[in-house]
């Protein structure tokens, strides 16, 4: 690894790192959210996570990282050999995202293609579910989608192209033009969408604060989810790049930015999104309730129908915003894909080129296993249950082992050693103890809900994972070293 262990700039890590934050949920998720959980009043819950959690846990993943310079595996290992083998869940989970996550970029590739003849028709909902996305009918579990089949590979493709180079030309260079790209087509299609009849409807909608849900837990919980989703904490996203720092320049400063970059994106967004739909409520009589959806039903149907009514107007926004969900969800992939090159790297002492290479066929294969007649509500299922099982209990997990085993003490004279905004006594009582508390009763109630929910198939997967996770954790974790 060493030989590509640095970004060229501060400047190359801080847009790497928006690039992480800035992802698909940025866009599909935040507005349903903020919508579905008290409109304005979700804000107060959403600056809370952020101030108690999303800025404490980032600044801890940047202090690990710049302290160590090691994969994330080599981290855990260094502070007891036994928690590597936590650190191998991790990754293989992040690997199970990232296999489903390139089969959301195809989907959206496959419609930036569409949207230049609006090959979707009168009915969008209908094309998602017979060309790309399927349905819940297990029965037609063995159908395939061969355009979406051809779009995960083309999108392993270009993720392998960027991430087998070095760090500052491969993602680094990348992020530097991806990110810019996203936040200015952003900003054209929201300033568009700010203009249209009828956006204000969208917009009052979105905002209109119910006060009474302040008092109900599940908002605040949904809050911190939301953190946790769109900043990717705990993942070893943040961690992974961190070591990658050339010098300890600013590093809490630099979680600011990164922090309030990704807020100004996904709020902004939230006001084109309901800007359109409020446009389409106006002009197609259609109640905004009926509008609303999260993920592929507002990407992917809600959208190309409001496109389709938009006669000129939408043949230009419809390319722009599907080509800024592809960059979005690009930039993204690049920092799932990192910590587990990373991580095998260091255990095969392999070349990142040959690693990402096998890598990115094995992933490629897995992940065309979700272009079946169920893709959709495959990719459902599997999200489900590595975000509520899987990845939050290990962030709770980290708290425990950086904060307590480590030290979270041990970092604080790094972040604040060049940092205008230093740290101290508060930021380490969070980590050690107010975190890890509000993460596990997150962790259980999602437990209780998704197990509760779950029907006999959801069962099969969500155990599928856990064997399957345990076991190449349990692989990789005994050998000493591995040759692949």
């Amino acid at each position: 690894m060493s030989e590509y262990a640095q970004w060229d700039s501060t400047l190359t890590f801080i847009f790497a790192m928006i690039g992480v934050a800035i992802g698909l949920g940025n866009i599909w998720r935040f507005s349903y959210i903020v919508y579905s959980n008290g409109g304005g009043a979700f804000f107060i819950p959403y600056f809370f996570a952020i101030a108690i959690m999303g800025i404490p846990f980032l600044i801890l993943e940047y202090g690990i990282g710049f302290s160590f310079k090691k994969s994330f595996t080599e981290i855990f290992k260094s502070i007891n050999p036994k928690f590597e083998f936590v650190a191998w869940i991790l990754i293989f989970l992040i690997s199970i995202v990232l296999i489903y996550y390139m089969v959301i970029i195809s989907w959206d590739l496959f419609y930036l293609l569409q949207s230049l003849s609006f090959g979707w028709g009168s009915d969008p909902a209908a094309y998602f579910v017979q060309n790309v996305g399927g349905s819940e009918n297990i029965s037609k579990i063995g159908n395939f989608f061969l355009p979406v089949a051809g779009g995960v590979i083309l999108s392993w493709f270009i993720l392998w192209f960027i991430s087998h180079r070095s760090i500052d030309k491969g993602i680094g260079l990348a992020s530097k033009i991806l990110i810019p790209a996203v936040f200015v087509i952003m900003a054209i299609i929201v300033v568009f969408a700010l203009m249209l009849p009828g956006a204000s409807i969208g917009i009052n909608a979105l905002i209109n604060p119910n006060w009474n849900l302040l008092f109900d837990v599940n908002l605040w919980i949904v809050a911190f989810s939301q953190i946790i989703f769109s900043l990717g904490i705990g993942e070893a996203l943040a961690l992974t790049y961190a070591t990658y720092l050339p010098d300890n320049k600013n590093l809490t400063d630099n979680v600011l930015f990164v922090v309030l970059s990704n807020s100004g994106f996904e709020i902004f967004t939230a006001f084109g999104v309901f800007s359109i739909l409020g446009y389409m409520s106006a002009t197609a009589g259609t109640p905004l309730v009926q509008l609303v959806s999260e993920g592929t039903g507002l990407i992917f149907v809600v959208f190309p129908m409001i496109f389709s009514i938009m006669g000129i107007l939408g043949r230009i926004l419809a390319p722009m915003f599907f080509l800024a969900v592809l960059f979005a969800g690009i930039s993204s992939a690049f920092a799932f894909f990192e910590p587990i090159i990373g991580s095998i790297s260091s255990k095969t002492n392999m070349s990142r080129k040959k690693l990402a290479t096998i890598l990115s066929i094995i992933g490629c294969l897995c992940s065309l296993l979700f272009t079946c007649g169920i893709s959709s509500y495959l990719v459902g299922v599997v999200d489900g249950f590595i975000n509520k099982f899987g990845i939050l209990l290990l962030i709770a997990v980290q708290c425990i082992i950086f904060g307590w085993y480590y030290g979270a003490e041990k970092v604080v004279s790094v972040l604040n050693e060049k940092s205008r905004i230093k740290v101290g006594s508060i930021w380490t009582s969070v980590i050690k103890y107010i975190l890890p508390i509000f993460l596990i009763i997150i962790w259980v109630i999602g437990i209780i809900e998704l197990f509760s929910n779950a029907n006999q198939f959801e069962l099969m997967v969500d155990v599928g994972i856990i064997v399957l996770v345990l076991v190449l954790s349990a692989v990789f974790y005994k050998r000493k070293s591995l040759k692949i």
